[in-house]
Formats: structure tokens, sequence, C-alpha cells
């Protein structure tokens, strides 16, 4: 863009600038439908045209350089808002690219003034897709922490009695989960000093050999801490899907109930006292 381009470029964007920030604000707030206040609109987008303004006076239309900066700080707060407010890719890129819309009414005819316009719409083009780029990466960050959130909801661990804490597992046990239980049981033990731990299975709806292998890492970790397991739920189905697969679990007792496994942990604790030696807790 040459010098001629670049300043009536930026003679528009000054002399009438209150006119199309004013229709900028209209265009876009239509497009939202009411969703964000005229207030906060207005403010989002007076600043990001200044800060605009400013950036193409200063070194005109890269919009990855460095006297951008400010431009792309104000889209990234823009781009991550409306991300966590629900508004989906399109509806935020509009906010960038509805400037080249409200622009084109107030061009000349003459050629340095479609010149200046293509130049500054690849601007926007470019800035727009950044807003994107920015969108994209603010919506995984929000679904790895709500997927983060779920798993540590759906694997609770529970005090069942002095000394015996349980974990209902529900659904089905990958790598990722198995990792949270082994973090959110051992802690538990440390918490509750409890000698015992009982992983139900009840609600897990198959078990093949991944699972049990989640489960004995799960059982050694628990193991590691002095902790005795005892997995609880294996119902009929399980128990010959668990031998026609050959899995052994080997000393880890198993019980086809949480009430039998709490009943067996309660038998231990009361042999483990009754060996104990006079006068030691």
């Amino acid at each position: 863009m040459d010098n001629e381009d670049s300043k009536r470029l930026l003679e528009l964007l000054t002399t009438r600038q209150s006119e199309l920030v004013t229709q900028w604000e209209q265009t876009v707030g239509a497009s939202l439908r009411g969703r964000v206040s005229s207030a906060e609109l207005g403010r989002e987008l007076g600043e990001l045209y200044d800060a605009i303004l400013d950036a193409v006076s200063k070194g005109g239309l890269a919009g990855r350089g460095e006297h951008f900066a400010v431009v792309r700080s104000l889209l990234v707060e823009l781009s991550r808002t409306r991300a966590r407010q629900g508004f989906t890719p399109t509806e935020t890129a509009v906010s960038v690219f509805a400037l080249k819309e409200v622009l084109e009414p107030f061009l000349g005819g003459s050629v340095e003034d479609v010149r200046a316009y293509l130049q500054f719409s690849r601007l926007l083009d470019d800035l727009g897709l950044f807003t994107v780029e920015e969108y994209a990466r603010t919506r995984e960050e929000i679904i790895s922490a709500q997927s983060q959130q779920l798993l540590e909801l759906s694997t609770p661990v529970v005090k069942l009695w002095d000394g015996v804490v349980g974990v209902p597992l529900v659904g089905t046990l990958d790598s990722a989960r198995t990792q949270v239980v082994m973090e959110k049981l051992l802690q538990a033990l440390v918490d509750s000093n409890s000698a015992h731990a009982i992983i139900d299975i009840t609600g897990v709806p198959a078990v093949d050999t991944q699972v049990a292998q989640h489960l004995l890492k799960t059982v050694v970790a628990a193991r590691m801490m002095g902790a005795e397991c005892t997995i609880s739920g294996i119902r009929p189905q399980i128990a010959q899907t668990i031998v026609a697969l050959g899995i052994e679990f080997g000393d880890i007792p198993t019980k086809a109930t949480l009430a039998d496994a709490l009943r067996h942990a309660l038998v231990e604790i009361d042999k483990a006292a009754a060996a104990r030696p006079a006068g030691l807790l």
C-alpha cells in the first residue's frame, strides 16, 4: 500500500470515526441479537477501532506486525469473552468483518478509495482469522477444563466406615479416569487415615483386559500407601467375562456387592485389632 492510499484510508477512518463506530456497533449488535449490552459492545468496539487506527498510522496494514500488538490483545480478550458467553465462531468473527460492510458506503468512486478499501479489507480478513483462531483455542481450553471437572465429579471417594473408604465407579474406566481415581483415592486414604479401600464396579458396564489393568494399577497404588483393596460389584456377567478373558486378580479380594465388601473390610479391621498386642494403638 503506497503512502497516498495509506493517507486516504487514515483520513477516512479519522474524519468519519464517530459515524463508522456507531454503524459498526449497530451492525454487530444486530448480529448478536441483544445478548451483549450496548454499553459493553460500545466499549469493546470503540477500543478496537482506536487501536486499529493507531496501528495503521504507525506501521501500515501488516496485521501480524508488532505495531498491531494492542489490536491482537483486544481481539484475544474479545474472543475469550465470546467463547465463554456461548457465541459461535461466526458470531465472534462478525465483530471484525462487519467493519468492512460499514466502511463501504463511505467510500467515493475514485480508484484510490477502492484500492485503499481492498487493502483494508485484507487487513480485516487477517484480523478476523486471528479472532477465530483465538476463539477455537479458548473453546478447547474450556472443553478440557469441563472434561477434567466431569472426571472428578464422576469418581467420588466416600468414607464408608472408620478406616474404610469407597470409590463407586460408573461408566467406562480409561487411562485418564484411572489417574484421577488413583489421585483421589490416595489422597482420601491419607486424609481419613484409612487402611481399607473398596472399589465398586457395579456401574461399570463391562470389564475387559484394559479395564482390569486399570483396576490393578489402582489397587497397587493403594497398597503402596499401606491400604488393602477389595473390588466389589462382580455381577454374574462380569464374572463370566473375567474368566473367559483369563483375567487374574491374584490375591485381591472380590465381592458381589458393596455390602459384602464392607463386611469383609470390617472383619479384617477386627482381626487386625485382635492381633494387635495389648497396650499398643
